[in-house]
């Protein structure tokens, strides 16, 4: 990422010099203009000095001459600009983010309380999330945690990645309904998983740049000492803990559970109903550093830049790079202005008009040439 470039403007060069006799006419015309001014001042001189009248004449001091002027000014940059001239910029660079994803994959993101389900719901943001980064020094990775956790993607700049697995996992969850593991959440595993993606990244690729983010989507957790001492590694590791609450607080009911075999009974302890715990991951985000949000009470887009731009904040700067930078729009836009301003002078409404279809007429042609 590039910003506040600073551009070199003694060492502008032009792409398209061959524009640049052009500059010959509006050479000649400011040369006649300055012979007019002259005579314009002279005349006025004799005037007031031989005419008698009772009263002193007043005579502008240019008439309308300035707008001439202007005009000049306004070809001089014109052709400047169909010169093509560019100059050396000079840009800090920003390092990008490393977000990982942290998704909850229990049972319990099955229930239907919000459009599809939690799941489903969750599946929709990430994909809001993956549209609005850049992807130019950005990574992101995953893993989904029930009661085990599993590691999706590393961390990876190819979006192609990570649209890959929203698309094939957007309907259900990795972890079988069917498999006793999906009926619980273990957020301690979720993040200790998470800290050993970032940590199988420097051992590959040796220390990141990037600002290291953490994004859990959940419908809730009970608070536990363990789940306190995951968030106490992600604070040492300075990587915040960002919390995205999926449900409502109505909640809905459960999955049905499906047994392996006819003689298995359910558990009597799994719960019926599941209610969105925005207490509890509330605390969790405020303990480890980050922000909470829930889905359809703040807008996607909403989450997804406040999550960027707070990850773009605590990416350092990596240095400084030099590039080409056009500078044909910034002599287009002051000669427009100086045009603009020349009409001031006008007093003759057909005059006015004259320049105006003159004004537009130029417009298309550069629109043309430079396009």
């Amino acid at each position: 990422m590039n910003v506040l470039p600073r551009i070199g403007f003694t060492e502008v060069t032009f792409g398209s010099p061959e524009y640049l006799w052009l500059l010959v006419f509006p050479g000649l015309l400011l040369l006649l203009w300055v012979w007019r001014f002259i005579r314009r001042r002279a005349d006025a001189r004799h005037v007031i000095r031989n005419r008698l009248v009772p009263r002193q004449s007043r005579f502008a001091f240019a008439g309308e001459l300035p707008f001439w002027l202007c005009l000049i000014l306004s070809t001089v940059l014109t052709i400047l600009a169909l010169a093509r001239p560019h100059g050396p910029a000079i840009a800090l660079r920003q390092g990008g983010m490393d977000l990982v994803i942290l998704q909850d994959g229990s049972a319990s993101m099955r229930v239907q309380d919000v459009p599809g389900d939690r799941w489903q719901r969750s599946t929709r943001f990430l994909r809001m999330l993956g549209d609005s980064m850049s992807w130019q020094n950005d990574r992101i990775a995953m893993a989904v945690f029930a009661r085990i956790a599993a590691p999706q993607i590393r961390l990876t700049k190819d979006p192609n990645t990570f649209f890959f697995f929203l698309d094939n996992l957007e309907k259900n969850s990795p972890f079988r309904i069917e498999d006793d593991s999906t009926w619980d959440t273990n957020l301690e595993l979720g993040i200790h998983w998470g800290l050993r993606l970032i940590e199988k990244d420097e051992e590959l690729h040796g220390p990141s740049s990037n600002a290291q983010l953490f994004v859990m989507l959940s419908d809730g957790e009970a608070w536990s000492g363990e789940v306190e001492k995951s968030l106490q590694r992600a604070v040492d590791a300075n990587v915040p803990l960002f919390v995205v609450g999926v449900g409502t607080l109505g909640g809905g009911r459960m999955p049905k559970w499906v047994p392996k075999t006819p003689d298995e009974e359910a558990d009597p302890e799994t719960p019926l109903m599941s209610r969105l715990d925005r207490e509890g991951l509330q605390r969790i985000a405020s303990v480890g550093g980050g922000q909470y949000f829930e889905l359809d009470r703040d807008g996607d887009r909403q989450i997804a830049n406040a999550i960027i731009d707070a990850a773009k904040r605590r990416a350092p700067a990596i240095g400084v790079t030099e590039q080409a930078e056009e500078l044909y729009w910034r002599f287009l836009v002051i000669g427009a202005l100086i045009a603009v301003a020349g009409l001031l002078f006008l007093r003759e409404r057909a005059d006015l008009w004259i320049q105006l279809i003159g004004g537009t007429a130029v417009l298309l042609t550069l629109s043309t040439i430079i396009g």
